[in-house]
């Protein structure tokens, strides 16, 4: 009897650690995702389907490739910049000066004083901008040698097989049937295509590869990136070999590198109009097959076959989906368990093909181009926390190499601003360089970030090597936290601006004071902080205790948080954009928080906010204090709110904002994991932010616990 006793105690010390229900049996992985492939029956112009790796991703319409609408191909490495006039230089730009707290400061804002400065605010803003690699598409033609159109397209069905990552679309011209796989190898940036159809011996069918010019004016935003009416502006090398041929790209200063080869009998033409573009066109009777590398560096490496790829990528996603929790929704009777399931599993595929990168992701992956293709770091929480909950962190841990890299121009940022530690950029792109906005110059919740992620690390791996790999960017963003706080010597509290923009981005920086989100991030950096040192075995700095303890509490008026101390109008001017007042206990774990005033503020904002002008992250987050407020329905309700949609691809959307949006994406996955696996303090392990209605069935496994 006690040896079974012993057995059950260690049964459910294990449950425990884990976040799995005790003596459920294994979820069906492949049923879960496989229930959700994705079909499709008639182009899109809008939505690509995709494969990738997450460092490299390519976006095709119907037909496999990008035939008749123009997706992209891009990377995290494919970057260009507009070249600089020879007399102007970056370093000359100035910025504007700010009064703060009695002293100048210089941020990055426009400057119109002089030609020069009005230039360089204006090319800092779209330098670097991400770029397009080329497009891969189908040449069709008809019995009568004209070109097919899209309406030519008959008895159209495209599947994207989620387990496996590998497209397959069938289609037909004239009748005569064409089957396409496309698929991406899960360690390089290779794409392989392999084409059976009668078309092929009929000559109706070739493959063009064609490459665009780049430029800010074109990187914007917007569906397709890529200028390709002007061939003079880059150079394309092309170098034969047999079956292969190797490209070299000039983009001005930027150069990248592609390789094409060939598997089945073909030609291989250039464009006699266009430098740029070129044809592959089968000789053998029923099949092509090739595949096309693209690299930052000189491939030399020699192409993989297609059946190579194919199999790679099985094995590669078979492995993804194995790894890692999971969660089955479907012995749930809520009818609407099948659509939440769905955008669960289509954000996962999502996230793995444009968000598992050497850099963190833009706001629209590698789909298109958003703000230029930059990313935001006040947006990597959202993109990046679910990986830890997920228990996948090792697919997210290099992008979070970007806080080293950027350490010492954050530090040097600091300095100049007149500040102690390291001061972390809004928007940016691989070289750490400003864009000049007031929303860039005075946003600051992204700060503590890396300490929430430098804790989520050392949960999943407490340990020496995690305590250095951490500790300099901790240190030194908890100095830049103590040291943006202000001492008001009369209400002797330390405050948060002005100049200061909160999560909202609606409020003018010269009046915002004590912001309610950013003073509850600040608390829970600190707290953090003083673990580290204390885990490293160091004395906290006198200063940072001083400022978490006097730190300004978060603003109340009539029992109600607001967005920040003395706003006008709160629940009538400002009731739209991100409510982030709420995610103080939510999102993060309620530091300085009344849970009563919080509350309030919950109904507050389900009743009077404008959700139809609400950002796609702003639903998860929601979802999230409803449920560590005990509320599951209403989380349940806000994953599915009607103004939170997820297209026919998984891709995220609200009625504002750009499109795709993958921290809604992301958000989703943050806001299930805490569902099911749980947070600190949750009175019930067992999927605590779920409904107990009797109407959701959770099955679960291998979710970690939310801070």
């Amino acid at each position: 009897m006690i040896r079974l006793l012993r057995l059950f105690i260690f049964i459910v010390f294990v449950h425990a650690i884990s976040c799995t229900p005790v003596f459920q049996k294994p979820i069906d992985r492949k049923r879960v995702v496989e229930r959700h492939n994705i079909i499709s029956d008639k182009l899109d112009v809008k939505s690509p389907a995709q494969v990738g790796n997450g460092e490299f991703s390519f976006s095709v319409d119907i037909t496999g490739l990008q035939t008749y609408v123009p997706f992209n191909t891009m990377s995290h490495w494919g970057w260009h910049s507009d070249p600089l006039p020879k007399e102007i230089k970056v370093e000359n730009f100035k910025g504007q000066m700010v009064n703060t707290y009695g002293r100048m400061v210089r941020y990055p804002l426009v400057n119109n004083e002089n030609e020069e400065q009005r230039f360089l605010s204006h090319w800092l803003a779209g330098n670097p901008h991400r770029i397009n690699l080329g497009r891969i598409a189908f040449s069709l033609k008809k019995d009568d040698g004209n070109l097919a159109s899209s309406k030519d397209l008959q008895n159209c069905r495209q599947e994207v097989n989620l387990w496996t990552g590998i497209i397959s679309s069938y289609f037909e011209i004239e009748g005569i049937p064409v089957n396409v796989k496309t698929a991406c190898h899960p360690a390089r940036d290779l794409i392989a295509v392999s084409v059976e159809s009668e078309l092929i011996e009929n000559g109706g069918l070739s493959v063009t590869l064609e490459f665009p010019y780049a430029s800010a004016n074109n990187s914007r935003g917007g569906d397709y990136i890529g200028i390709w009416d002007q061939p003079s502006s880059h150079q394309t090398q092309v170098s034969r070999n047999a079956n292969r041929v190797d490209f070299f790209r000039t983009l001005d200063d930027d150069k990248y590198y592609v390789s094409l080869k060939w598997f089945t009998k073909s030609h291989f033409e250039n464009d006699d109009n266009n430098p740029h573009k070129f044809e592959l066109i089968p000789t053998n009777k029923k099949i092509l097959q090739f595949v096309c590398e693209f690299s930052s560096t000189e491939i030399t490496e020699d192409l993989l076959s297609v059946e190579e790829c194919l199999e790679a990528s099985k094995r590669g996603w078979a492995e993804y989906w194995n790894t890692g929790a999971a969660i089955d929704l479907s012995e749930s009777t809520d009818p609407r368990w099948m659509e939440l399931e769905r955008r669960i599993v289509l954000s996962q595929y999502l996230m793995k093909v444009n968000e598992a990168g050497s850099l963190p992701p833009q706001e629209s992956g590698l789909v298109n181009n958003g703000w230029y293709g930059r990313f935001h770091f006040e947006m990597i929480w959202w993109h990046g926390v679910h990986w830890a909950l997920w228990d996948r962190w090792e697919q997210w841990d290099k992008s979070l190499q970007i806080y080293n890299r950027f350490l010492k121009t954050a530090k040097e940022r600091a300095k100049n601003e007149g500040f102690k530690g390291a001061r972390w950029p809004k928007c940016t792109a691989y070289n750490n360089s400003e864009w000049p906005h007031p929303c860039h110059a005075f946003l600051i919740w992204q700060q503590p970030h890396p300490l929430y992620f430098a804790e989520l690390d050392y949960r999943l791996h407490p340990d020496k090597h995690t305590l250095e790999k951490w500790k300099d960017i901790v240190f030194n963003t908890a100095d830049f936290l103590v040291s943006v706080a202000h001492y008001d010597s009369i209400k002797q509290q330390y405050v948060l601006g002005p100049p200061l923009i909160p999560v909202s981005e609606n409020v003018e920086y010269w009046e915002t004071l004590n912001p309610t989100f950013e003073l509850s991030y600040w608390r829970f950096g600190l707290k953090v902080a003083k673990d580290w040192y204390q885990r490293c075995g160091l004395e906290s700095p006198d200063i940072m205790e001083d400022v978490l303890q006097k730190l300004a509490p978060l603003p109340v008026e009539n029992d109600l948080y607001v967005l920040y101390e003395g706003v006008q109008n709160m629940w009538t001017k400002y009731n739209f954009e991100h409510p982030a007042l709420i995610g103080t206990y939510g999102m993060l774990p309620g530091d300085g928080v009344d849970v009563e005033i919080l509350e309030n503020t919950y109904n507050k904002i389900r009743s009077v906010w404008k959700f139809e002008k609400t950002w796609g992250w702003d639903f998860p987050m929601l979802a999230m204090t409803a449920a560590r407020l005990n509320r599951p329905e209403e989380a349940i309700d806000f994953l599915l709110h009607e103004n939170f949609g997820f297209d026919q691809h998984g891709l995220a959307y609200s009625m504002i904002g750009p499109f795709p949006y993958f921290p809604a994406n992301g958000g989703l996955l943050t806001a299930v994991a805490m569902m099911a696996g749980g947070w600190d303090g949750a009175e019930n392990a067992n999927a605590p932010g779920f409904p107990k209605n009797g109407k959701w069935k959770i099955k679960y496994e291998k979710f970690n616990i939310m801070p």
